[in-house]
């Protein structure tokens, strides 16, 4: 098998991995605005990046995961200001609950979790080195840093200098000595979060946020840096200047970005109300079915979700949970099958692995001889924990157990089953069929084997 291979943004191709230092993998990920509740389109890339850092601990002996919270920002602002609620409650509620909906959908947490808040002086002492070697310039309480100032801006996005101006023409002021320049720190009102720096009492700009956690945390220069599509152009572009700028060497090695998310065709907008917040999602779905649908779809392509698709992911785990059924006794493989494995080192070839599980699970089906079964459910369960799946028992994941809202109304549903048995006994067919087809209309499916009644949710 050749080694691990990952599209690199940069250079706009598939290219080898291997870390800059020997056995040590540095990866920052850019985290949640903490102002409201995740939506499907942010746990996108904390899935896609879970599965990437699974892999290279497989592959590495040491991993370092930063990703970041940024806690101070203007929507947040803008929250605290209609809600009339102070701001550290909104940030701190708000962690918490990604920190809820991020384990459901089976995220491992990031060993490092900067706050940006944490990390004001650090931000001040970079903004300070690049005005003293001229990439940066102060302008009525603004820092501003001057894109002129370094010739290959724009190597991350392809864009020309004019796509540029226009992706910035929101951010156009007459105190800016060129159309393209960015925000390092801006002046805060009373009522806004603020910090004493050289330049009056402000607040940092975005981009600088991450410049400086993931210097503080991976050095100046660092294997990966990851996040959705979206953010390519200005962020990620702006952390390269900033970050080359004052530190004078390469930032990121490796940039790797997840596609657009859109919800029944249509792009997410409040305006549309389409907005789908993982919380929503797990009150329809287990947790490892919505991370099964995204990773349904490779990480850079567009990734569509439907309600179709929810439901045939939960359809496609149910198969290879029921194949796991048959070796109840199996342990995880010492790895994941070659053929899995070969999937995800090419460049994080979800859809092609989830392919292989489901060909393990139609020879753990066919399998006959007890050795065989449990070979075959140790590399099934070896392949699902590389890519965060199948960590459930098999008889829970059957009867719907640790689903949201699932334990609610379980011991109605054995009461119904022994009503219907008890009316088969009695030879009341059409009770017995009323009762499994009002079950069947709540989601539950029966199965009846010479042993018993089972069930499961659908």
């Amino acid at each position: 098998m050749s080694g691990l291979k990952l599209h690199n943004t940069l250079s706009r191709t598939k290219e080898s991995f291997v870390p800059l230092v020997p056995n040590h993998v540095r990866l920052y990920v850019c985290g949640p605005t903490v102002y409201d509740r995740a939506h499907i389109g942010n746990a996108r890339p904390v899935i896609v990046f879970d599965v990437l850092v699974r892999l290279l601990r497989g592959l590495y002996p040491r991993v370092t995961y930063v990703r970041n919270i940024t806690d101070v920002d203007d929507k947040i602002n803008a929250k605290a200001k209609a809600s009339g609620r102070p701001i550290g409650d909104i940030t701190e509620e708000t962690t918490k609950l990604f920190h809820e909906d991020m384990k459901a959908l089976g995220a491992l947490p990031p060993d490092i979790e900067p706050r940006a808040t944490a990390h004001i002086p650090q931000m001040i002492g970079m903004i300070e080195s690049l005005i003293g070697q001229g990439h940066a310039y102060e302008a009525e309480g603004h820092v501003l840093f001057a894109v002129p100032s370094m010739p290959d801006y724009g190597k991350l996005s392809g864009r020309s200098r004019d796509e540029m101006i226009a992706g910035a023409r929101v951010e156009v002021a007459p105190y800016k000595k060129d159309p393209a320049d960015f925000v390092l720190w801006k002046p805060s009102s009373p009522d806004q979060p603020g910090w004493e720096s050289p330049w009056g009492r402000g607040r940092p700009g975005w981009h600088i946020e991450c410049s400086a956690m993931s210097r503080e945390y991976l050095g100046e220069s660092f294997d990966i840096h990851g996040g959705g599509q979206d953010l390519i152009f200005p962020h990620h572009e702006n952390e390269i200047a900033q970050s080359e700028c004052c530190n004078h060497a390469p930032f990121a090695r490796f940039w790797l970005h997840n596609g657009f998310l859109k919800v029944e065709g249509e792009k997410m907008s409040k305006s549309i109300g389409n907005i789908l917040s993982v919380h929503e999602l797990l009150g329809e779905a287990p947790g490892e079915a919505i991370r099964f649908a995204v990773l349904s779809a490779h990480y850079r392509q567009p990734l569509d979700w439907t309600d179709e698709g929810l439901k045939a992911a939960k359809v496609g785990l149910d198969r290879l949970y029921r194949a796991l059924e048959a070796a109840p006794d199996a342990r995880p493989a010492p790895e994941a099958p070659l053929s899995v494995r070969a999937a995800l080192m090419d460049d994080l070839n979800t859809p092609l692995a989830i392919s292989h599980l489901h060909e393990l699970a139609g020879l753990l089906n066919k399998a006959t001889d007890t050795d065989d079964k449990n070979r075959l459910a140790g590399a099934l369960l070896a392949s699902g924990a590389l890519m965060g799946l199948l960590g459930a028992n098999p008889l829970q994941w059957k009867t719907g157990a640790g689903e949201a809202g699932a334990d609610k109304g379980d011991q109605e549903i054995q009461a119904l089953i022994q009503q219907r048995q008890e009316a088969k006994k009695a030879k009341n067919f059409k009770e017995a069929d009323r009762i499994r087809d009002e079950l069947k209309a709540q989601g539950v499916l029966l199965e009846d084997s010479p042993a018993g009644t089972s069930w499961r949710r659908a």
